[in-house]
């Protein structure tokens, strides 16, 4: 019982190791994690179509229930680009952005989505996300990036740019552009130079000057804070926003309510597909992310246990009036960098956000929203990745494909329909992979007792004989593609008197492919060939003793190809 408690609750397991130097070490760090994530928090809600304090209520409570659940010891949840982008496409369709519809749609998406992560945790579902291929993932992350930052020239040049994909954005972009608000735009422009300095540049320089490493990361980290607290000492003395300058306004003071909203069928119905992939997208890219940390430290992570963990924190989100949230790339590797130890440090930095919306808000109240979207464009930015496609079109034509579908289908339709598409597209090449199983005609290496591909290699064949190395499992969708292929060799080579099929990759058989191999022997007796088989592994011979495949077999089942061989050759050494 208690086993199975700590596998539901990992903190039982980490919590018994805690001391006060693991708590100097987590409190370190999300003190370091707190400062970047309130503007990152602030910039993804405005993402997302919703208030400002949204993202700090959905940085708080995901944080804590994380804690609780989670597995990975650095992974910081939170609002992400991503999904706050798939956020405002889902219930932009129901809902008018600024209404209260709109946030009302958007807690039901995140607790929708909780429900459906911790289900599929609860079940044991983990795999699913092996259907998200790595380059449908790349191409709609590099797609859904250059959307976000097309998204926020609206704020950087002051105008309205409306629309869900790159067509209709671009359009609302060169028909508005004219009405272009100077301090939006020098704000907006100053920000990014400054930002682009900050990571580019001012490391290097603070190193120069004398100052420690640790100390010179943390102020690059603090970099957004800086564009924050520069821009809005401007816009108060300056007053640009009476000039036409676009500023977050009042923020509420103080913490949200605890109430869970409402779900009927009619929101589970319009929102369950968008919530679904939101779940799977959220999963995949939390799960890479903290299984890429664990991996440094030689640590664990239990995709499952990830799934509750994250099911969780949405359903928490959506407690305090948060919307959909997932482990951060850029998050978790400043809370892993600043070294924190424990999950314990995603709790405290909820802490530290939850002091913020306390205190602080009052202060951002002449926080232009050229700066949030400078903040959205600078971070989205590493999402953008051109050699990664270079790379699959080298590498894989059919992956490239896969990812090409999925970048043009998001950007110039949806991104529901991208990253649906691009799976089912991956899905499909796989299932078309998967009815060629790739087999050679191998040959003897002379002097050696191995074999290899007669087109690849110099080996020794017999004209009397016909050895095919399977390299996959033989199941219902790939057999009667290596039964025309083996008729085919027999065809193309009168003198064969033996077939010889070597197993060492089969790693199974199913009922479909031994009826095939059962046709496939008769139907070489009757042209006076016989069928062998050698390397046949154990668990597969166990299988093949349950029938009467192995009785009827014209052949033998010979424990190597060499003895097959030499059994069977006019070639066999001496």
């Amino acid at each position: 019982m208690k086993k199975t408690l700590s596998q539901f609750l990992p903190i039982l397991n980490w919590g018994k190791e805690y001391s006060k130097e693991i708590f100097v070490a987590d409190a370190i760090a999300a003190l370091i994690v707190t400062v970047m994530l309130i503007p990152q928090s602030l910039a993804y809600a405005l993402l997302a179509g919703l208030p400002a304090e949204v993202g700090l209520y959905a940085s708080i409570a995901p944080l804590i229930l994380y804690t609780i659940f989670g597995t990975s010891r650095t992974l910081s949840v939170g609002p992400v680009a991503i999904i706050s982008l798939m956020t405002a496409t889902a219930i932009g369709a129901i809902a008018e952005p600024g209404t209260i519809g709109y946030l009302e749609t958007a807690i039901a998406l995140s607790l929708l989505s909780g429900i459906f992560l911790t289900l599929m945790g609860l079940f044991r579902l983990g795999f699913i996300a092996n259907f998200l291929s790595h380059p449908v993932m790349a191409g709609f992350i590099t797609a859904s990036g250059l959307l976000i930052a097309l998204s926020q020239l609206k704020h950087i040049l002051g105008i309205s740019i409306s629309g869900h994909n790159l067509t209709e954005q671009l359009a609302s972009l060169f028909s508005n552009i004219g009405m272009t608000q100077y301090p939006a735009l020098l704000i907006g422009a100053g920000s990014i130079i400054f930002l682009l300095f900050i990571r580019n540049s001012l490391e290097n320089l603070l190193k120069k000057i004398g100052l420690s490493d640790y100390v010179a990361s943390l102020l690059v980290k603090a970099g957004p804070v800086f564009a924050v607290m520069i821009t809005i000492i401007l816009t108060a003395s300056l007053s640009l926003d009476q000039k036409n300058l676009d500023i977050v306004g009042m923020v509420p003071q103080g913490l949200p309510s605890l109430q869970l909203p409402e779900l009927n069928m009619d929101i589970v119905i319009k929102l369950g597909s968008a919530a679904l992939l939101i779940s799977l997208v959220g999963f995949v890219e939390s799960i890479s992310v903290a299984q890429t940390l664990a991996a440094k430290r030689r640590q664990h992570i239990n995709p499952n246990q990830e799934l509750i963990a994250l099911g969780m924190s949405n359903i928490g989100s959506s407690a305090v009036g948060g919307y959909p949230v997932t482990g951060g790339f850029a998050r978790s590797v400043v809370n892993f960098d600043a070294g924190a130890v424990t999950p314990a440090a995603g709790g405290m930095t909820a802490i530290g956000i939850a002091l913020a919306t306390l205190f602080l808000t009052p202060f951002l109240y002449y926080l232009p929203k050229a700066t949030l979207a400078a903040t959205i464009i600078i971070a989205v930015m590493g999402l953008v990745k051109i050699q990664p496609m270079i790379d699959t079109w080298r590498y894989s034509k059919s992956d490239f494909f896969a990812m090409a579908v999925t970048i043009l289908l998001t950007l110039f339709l949806s991104v529901e329909a991208g990253i649906i598409t691009g799976v089912a597209s991956s899905f499909i090449l796989f299932m078309y992979k998967t009815t060629k199983p790739h087999y050679a005609v191998v040959g003897r290496v002379d002097g050696t007792e191995h074999f290899r591909n007669i087109k690849r290699h110099n080996v020794i064949t017999d004209p009397r004989i016909i050895s095919i190395r399977i390299d996959e499992s033989l199941y219902f969708s790939n057999i009667r593609y290596l039964e025309n292929e083996i008729n085919k060799l027999v065809a193309a080579q009168p003198e064969c008197e033996h077939i010889i099929l070597m197993c060492s990759a089969v790693n199974s058989i199913d009922s479909s492919a031994l009826e095939s191999l059962e046709s496939i022997n008769h139907r070489l007796i009757d042209a006076n060939v016989k069928l062998h088989m050698s390397e046949v592994k154990g668990p597969v011979t166990d299988k093949l003793s349950k029938t009467t495949f192995m009785d009827d077999l014209s052949g033998q089942i010979f424990l190597s190809q060499y003895e097959a061989f030499n059994a069977l050759s006019n070639n066999s050494p001496t």
